[in-house]
């Protein structure tokens, strides 16, 4: 019988740059300040993936980091848009697999584990969890497959919901995770800080508020 140990995990990630990393945050945020809650929640992100059973542990990664997370394969990524970048993570690490973005620090190892265990059962093809945004906080498949992908609208608000059209037209099954909250506005980030106060991120929002007064609206 299968169980969430049977699962690969894939964290895909942009590395924290200036300009480049969580813009969306600027203002209030400075570049420099969103790229440091950026890498603040990759490490959070990661802490968590390290922590949750897996077959496997793969960091795609767009950019290069100072170094390698212990116990992940790092790979590149490869594709021309986030959909591409999508299937061939997942199609690297092998199925049965899931893929998280760094957009969730609040992430834990029990929930990543429920959503494993869950893709594990052999009634499901896919297990998709809906993001508040209209996009998807992680998508896993038993058998991953790159054509999943074409046609999906990425950072859409029709995301999920077109992810789920598409999965019905290759005859995948589905199951719906527990929505999540996707950190892309200040706003965001002071509600995730909120929900996992011990986390890196937290500290990182924290840090900044006191020294440049960034205040929830």
């Amino acid at each position: 019988m299968s169980s969430a140990a049977d699962v690969a995990l894939v964290v895909i990630a942009k590395a924290p740059r200036p300009g480049r990393s969580k813009t969306r945050l600027c203002p209030p945020c400075t570049p420099a300040q969103a790229a440091a809650l950026a890498a603040a929640a990759l490490a959070d992100t990661l802490a968590a993936v390290a922590a949750a059973p897996a077959r496997r542990r793969v960091l795609a990664i767009d950019g290069e980091l100072p170094e390698a997370p212990d116990g992940f394969d790092v790979v590149p990524q490869r594709g021309d848009g986030l959909g591409q970048r999508l299937g061939n993570a997942l199609a690297a690490a092998g199925g049965p697999a899931l893929v998280f973005g760094m957009d969730t620090p609040q992430l834990t190892p029990s929930t990543i584990a429920a959503a494993a265990e869950r893709l594990s059962r052999g009634d499901v093809g896919a297990v998709l969890g809906p993001a508040l945004d209209g996009g998807y906080w992680t998508i896993g498949l038993r058998e991953p497959d790159p054509a999943a992908f074409d046609g999906v609208p990425m950072s859409s608000d029709r995301t999920c919901a077109a992810q789920r059209r598409r999965l019905a037209e290759l005859g995948v099954r589905v199951a719906t995770l527990p929505w999540m909250r996707d950190v892309d506005t200040i706003d965001d980030a002071h509600a995730v800080a909120r929900a996992c106060p011990g986390s890196a991120f937290a500290a990182a929002l924290a840090t900044q508020r006191r020294s440049a007064e960034l205040a929830p609206a």
